[in-house]
């Protein structure tokens, strides 16, 4: 008995041993993990180690800052509070953004300053660590694929060595929502949301100019300051326009294309450019993004040139270097609690468990030389619901940044930085409020007095989350369903004064246009009366519609019975207005289905 109890209790003490062999090292452990060391990143990391967490912050870079130190862009895309009589100057959420904004130069910065005020945040956190320059990371997970749970993070470094890093809580801040994507939690990718498959606004790889006087810098100044444009302009750091100018440069690769000059001047008197798009280039793909990068570089050169011989100010400048890395606008768009979309974004929509504020217009980017960007819309002031940082699936884990839950359309204006910063200090004091309360992310957003501590505690933290109200114009339009149906999928704007033009007039061959492109997302068969009208210039009426929908009368004798309906087209004499139209549009396709 003694040999036999003997043997049992070494057997229950080797097994111990073993089910412990990979137990958590206490060196190891952090109340926060932050992934990625974009400005979202710190300002996350930050934000949780000033709540009393011990806090890590990693990445694979060589250096902080990511896309404005690594992807120079050196333009901020600034949020402001509505000023009913003229130009606003007041901030939009403040807290640990204002902080940086004060720490260089202004809108525009040099990027060394950047990464010097970068470090200070950093380093002025006695429980924030960073490491940089590893390898790979990926996520700890445990739980089902149904729902799971974040433990931590597995690290290798560049001589193959992992280590296991264990935290109660994580914030990916990476630029592609990576750790959650790894995790299980579910994406769309660039604009599959909207039903365009494979659709990817275009990347940019910065260049630096150099070559660019005092003198050089007052000549762009006055020639944006003077100009008919409203939409161009120029500061002591910052220049934009030129558009209409480099119109006139076209690249022989249909891949490559220009737009309107955004310049920031450095300090050392150059500048760097963001104006140069490639097309066609998968975010996701990393082969795939140095290649466009190289073929950027190798056409880099006869743009340089174009700009010296017809842009004011740059007729002695050359090309002085490129970014370490493209600047990629878009990738995956996480599924969370809450989904923002363009109509909350345009619709200047507040929300009961706000974390950030947003203002800047809805700026679409360009897919190609054919699919020109476009500015869909200006808010004058949108939240961002603490939900949509809450993942789907995954707990444990909060995601900031452009890759938040925000449609494509909605993130055109919500991925700028300044809004991710304030997402990721938010993203930190919610780490926090959740280890004091043992609560999940998930059940935060269903307690409204923790909600309330969390806004409360942003605001004692430098935020200003006071709540608004602020009206679109269009929300009491008749037609301001199919309105929504139509920016839903990307296909009307309101440019820069938000003029939908909804009682406009519509060509029966814009109305059929649009359709077209509707029929192909919803995999629908038109009439083929369609195609034998479709170039018409024509205003669209009811007679036209008979002719042209000739199958399809039982539908527009139904639309027709709409009393509202019928009062708004004997207004117009039988004319169809364009927001009209968009409202036969949506019924039309909801009908079909």
């Amino acid at each position: 008995m003694k040999i036999k109890l003997g043997s049992l209790v070494i057997i229950i003490c080797l097994l111990f041993i073993w089910n412990t062999a990979e137990a958590k090292d206490v060196e190891n452990d952090y109340d926060l993990i932050v992934v990625g060391s974009d400005p979202e990143g710190i300002a996350a990391a930050v934000s949780g180690a000033r709540n009393g967490l011990s806090t890590l912050l990693v990445d694979t870079r060589p250096e902080v800052g990511g896309l404005m130190t690594r992807g120079w862009l050196n333009t901020i895309d600034m949020n402001y509070k509505p000023n009913p009589y003229g130009p606003s100057t007041d901030i939009l959420n403040k807290g640990i953004f204002l902080e940086f904004y004060n720490s260089v130069e202004g809108d525009s910065f040099d990027v060394i300053t950047a990464q010097r005020a970068f470090n200070d945040l950093i380093n002025n956190e006695k429980y924030l660590d960073l490491m940089l320059n590893v390898k790979e990371i990926e996520p700890i997970v445990s739980g089902s694929f149904s729902r799971s749970k974040i433990e931590g993070v597995r690290i290798k470094d560049e001589d193959g060595g992992t280590t296991a890093l264990y935290s109660k809580t994580l914030i990916d801040a990476t630029q592609d929502a990576d750790i959650a994507a790894q995790a299980g939690v579910p994406f769309s990718v660039g604009q599959e949301d909207m039903g365009y498959v494979n659709r990817h606004v275009a990347t940019t790889l910065v260049f630096k100019l150099s070559g660019v006087s005092e003198s050089d810098w007052y000549k762009i100044r006055v020639a944006l300051n003077t100009d008919v444009d409203p939409n161009t302009g120029a500061n002591r750091v910052s220049a934009w326009g030129f558009g209409d100018i480099m119109k006139g440069f076209k690249f022989k690769n249909e891949n490559l294309g220009v737009r309107g000059l955004n310049i920031g001047r450095q300090n050392d008197g150059s500048v760097l450019i963001n104006a140069l798009h490639i097309y066609n280039v998968n975010p996701l793909d990393f082969n795939g993004k140095e290649k466009a990068k190289h073929l950027a570089r190798q056409e880099l050169p006869k743009l340089v040139n174009y700009i010296g011989e017809n842009i004011p100010g740059f007729s002695n400048a050359y090309l002085a270097g490129v970014a370490p890395e493209l600047y990629v606008r878009e990738s995956r768009h996480i599924y969370g609690e809450y989904r923002l979309t363009v109509y909350d974004v345009l619709g200047n929509k507040d929300f009961d468990d706000r974390i950030a504020f947003g203002s800047y217009p809805v700026d679409i980017q360009a897919m190609g030389r054919e699919k020109r960007g476009t500015i869909l819309g200006v808010p004058k002031q949108y939240a961002i619901p603490f939900r949509s940082l809450v993942p789907k699936k995954v707990d444990n884990m909060l995601v900031v940044g452009r890759s938040a839950s925000f449609d494509s359309i909605a993130h055109g204006s919500a991925r700028v930085i300044p809004v991710g910063m304030a997402t990721g200090q938010a993203a930190g004091a919610a780490a926090a409020i959740s280890i004091e309360e043992n609560i999940d992310f998930r059940k935060m957003t269903e307690k409204g007095y923790i909600i309330s501590k969390l806004q409360d505690r942003l605001t004692e933290q430098g935020m200003d989350l006071q709540p608004y109200k602020y009206d679109l114009s269009t929300s009491d339009h008749l037609t301001h369903e199919g309105l929504k149906f139509m920016l839903k999928h990307g296909l009307v704007s309101g440019g820069y004064s938000n003029n939908f033009n909804l009682d406009g007039t519509i060509t029966v061959g814009k109305f059929y246009q649009l359709l077209g492109d509707l029929a192909k997302i919803y995999k629908m068969k038109l009439p083929e009366s369609i195609e034998e009208f479709s170039p018409s210039d024509s205003k669209l009426t009811i007679d036209e519609l008979d002719q042209f929908l000739p199958d399809d009368k039982s539908f527009l004798e139904r639309w027709f019975e709409d009393l509202e309906v019928l009062e708004d087209i004997e207004d117009k004499e039988e004319e169809i207005a364009r927001g009209m139209a968009f409202m036969l549009i949506k019924d039309y396709i909801n009908w079909s289905k």
